[in-house]
């Protein structure tokens, strides 16, 4: 019984994020968590991370409402050695920030060749062109996957936080991916409400290794300190 009436809670929840379609991605959050708050309901959430300090404002918002599953999949980082120490950082912030519900680190699988493979051709294109799309759509569609395979009640991510990407791009993939895998994707704004500034906050608090480019090599001579 409580099974079924956590479903039908699942179900009027996304009839009202679908009425709630027209308002802007933060207020459309805020209704939902309030919800969610109300009901006193702790649904599953994949949250796709691109890094530890990107994620900390993120998982002191979300954790409240959501048991986190931290999905590390970014096969666009690179060196190794950079991918590592991003991984490491993430961990070691999970396990040191006191979050009111579970957050479990699951980490993808490393594979920058198929990045390289995906991105051929538009190794030129400038930041938030068409090789960023690729990039966003090949690690949300991850997200999507592993989403369906923990059994989340939702996917989301953290690369809305930067001032430097578009939500409304990231947004509308995770939609997209999100309806092609039967999964729901959690549209979010994270730079709004001082997100990107609290996370800078936290990082120094947690004393994050914090980097000076996305990840990607082709955006290495950018310096923007996010992901």
């Amino acid at each position: 019984m409580a099974h079924k009436a956590f479903l039908l809670l699942l179900i009027k929840v996304r009839e009202k994020m679908r009425n709630d379609m027209q308002l802007p991605v933060q207020k459309q959050m805020d209704r939902f968590l309030e919800e969610l708050r109300t009901r006193g309901e702790v649904p599953r959430l994949l949250l796709h991370s691109c890094c530890a300090p990107c994620s900390s404002y993120v998982l002191e918002y979300l954790s409240p409402y959501f048991e986190i599953y931290d999905f590390y999949y970014n096969p666009n980082i690179s060196p190794k050695e950079e991918y590592d120490e991003r991984a490491s950082e993430l961990k070691r912030l999970i396990q040191a920030m006191p979050l009111p519900h579970p957050v479990h680190f699951v980490e993808g699988e490393y594979n920058p060749e198929e990045y390289y493979e995906r991105v051929r051709g538009y190794e030129q294109c400038p930041e938030r062109g068409e090789r960023c799309r690729i990039c966003f759509s090949m690690r949300l569609t991850e997200s999507a996957k592993k989403c369906k395979e923990l059994a989340c009640d939702y996917f989301a991510t953290t690369l809305t936080i930067s001032p430097l990407k578009q939500a409304e791009v990231i947004n509308e993939i995770g939609h997209n991916i999100g309806a092609q895998y039967g999964v729901n994707y959690l549209a979010s704004d994270f730079k709004k409400r001082n997100g990107y500034q609290r996370s800078i906050v936290l990082s120094k608090e947690y004393e994050l290794y914090r980097q000076s480019f996305c990840g990607c090599v082709f955006s290495k001579g950018v310096n923007h300190e996010e992901s």
